[in-house]
């Protein structure tokens, strides 16, 4: 069982999870590099790109929480809520709700 009852429960421990400045840099250049590729994918018809987007996107996020961060994705244990928070801290950044 979650002890986060809500994504709004979660979402303030998701924050704290990407304290660092260059981690919250790289989540948002792989979030980038996502939409990118999701992009591509559709305009090549091929689905390759999905898999090239999985990859991308995880591993900005991972360098950022192993290198910079000195923690552990909250994925492996929370993996909708995160990845909800991924996208929710990447809007909250593009609006200047986050610093980037």
């Amino acid at each position: 069982m979650s002890r986060f009852a809500s994504f709004r429960d979660f979402y303030p421990f998701y924050l704290a999870e990407h304290s660092n400045r260059t981690s919250r840099r790289l989540h948002f250049i792989g979030s980038c590099g996502v939409l990118a590729l999701l992009v591509l994918a559709l305009v090549e018809r091929n689905a390759w790109w999905l898999l090239a987007a999985l990859f991308c996107g995880y591993g900005f996020a991972w360098v950022g929480h192993f290198f910079f961060e000195k923690n552990r994705p909250a994925t492996f244990k929370h993996p909708f809520y995160s990845f909800a928070g991924d996208w929710v801290m990447f809007k909250d950044i593009l609006t200047g709700k986050i610093r980037f």
